[in-house]
């Protein structure tokens, strides 16, 4: 399969890493993978306060550089999500953009959902010794049904033991834009969060989306609490090494 990576803004410009660690998933996983060059951002900040214009202007250009790939492949719920959910209400006025918008989305996929339900895997070969906690992030959970897939994958971790977080369906208060529309709501809800995390004792808190990561990291962090916060696939790839938790001091 010609797989192509979106890496996403946030893991681009924060935590190359994970896109590191998607593509030697990938490739273990028997896909050939590429990163387009002419990519760029999804669009969603923009759709999400309500610029469609320039949403669809992005949604243009991520559909030319993804053109004539099997399949996209983002380790981001949310970016996955506005392609394969959104994209087609973007153009639902504009008939022959639609069908691109169309097909783009059925072969867009979020990555631990496409290699437990596309490629199949159903075991990782790697070793890491931590008590961790998983949170599902929003647009993963509710717009593209992943929930058991990195739990099917992190039981195959040599070492590691999940303690199912209180709460994991409930969002951590990031949402994009909303952490800085609602500030105070936000805070709150990521305080509530990190309660749940720190009760279940787990030494390490995963999850899909790195928007997720860093707004939990910094509230962690900022309270001296000594738990990692990693992205799902540095753990799967095995890659927990190649960097700094997200959000640790340097």
């Amino acid at each position: 399969m010609r797989v192509a990576l979106f890496v996403t803004c946030l893991v681009d410009l924060f935590r190359p890493t994970i896109g590191f660690a998607a593509v030697k998933l990938l490739e273990e996983a028997g896909c050939t993978v590429e990163v387009p060059r002419a990519q760029t951002c999804c669009g969603q900040p923009a759709y999400n306060s309500g610029n469609r214009a320039d949403a669809k202007a992005l949604a243009l250009q991520v559909l030319d550089a993804f053109a004539g790939f099997d399949y996209v492949v983002a380790p981001s719920g949310s970016c996955a999500g506005i392609i394969r959910q959104h994209y087609p209400e973007l153009f639902a006025d504009d008939p022959a953009i639609l069908l691109r918008a169309r097909e783009l989305a059925a072969r867009t996929w979020e990555l631990v959902s496409f290699l437990v339900d596309v490629c199949g895997m159903l075991t990782v070969n790697v070793q890491w010794d931590r008590d961790v906690t998983y949170h599902d992030a929003c647009s993963g959970l509710r717009e593209l049904g992943v929930k058991f897939q990195p739990r099917r994958l992190l039981e195959s971790v040599t070492g590691l033991g999940l303690r199912e977080l209180p709460g994991a369906e409930v969002c951590c208060g990031f949402g994009g834009t909303f952490c800085i529309k609602y500030p105070e709501i936000s805070d709150k809800m990521v305080s509530d969060k990190e309660a749940d995390i720190v009760a279940t004792g787990a030494t390490a808190v995963l999850a899909g989306d790195l928007g997720c990561l860093l707004n939990i990291a910094g509230k962690l962090y900022r309270h001296g609490r000594r738990i990692e916060v990693r992205h799902v696939a540095e753990v799967l790839a095995g890659m927990t090494e190649e960097a700094s938790p997200i959000g640790a001091p340097r």
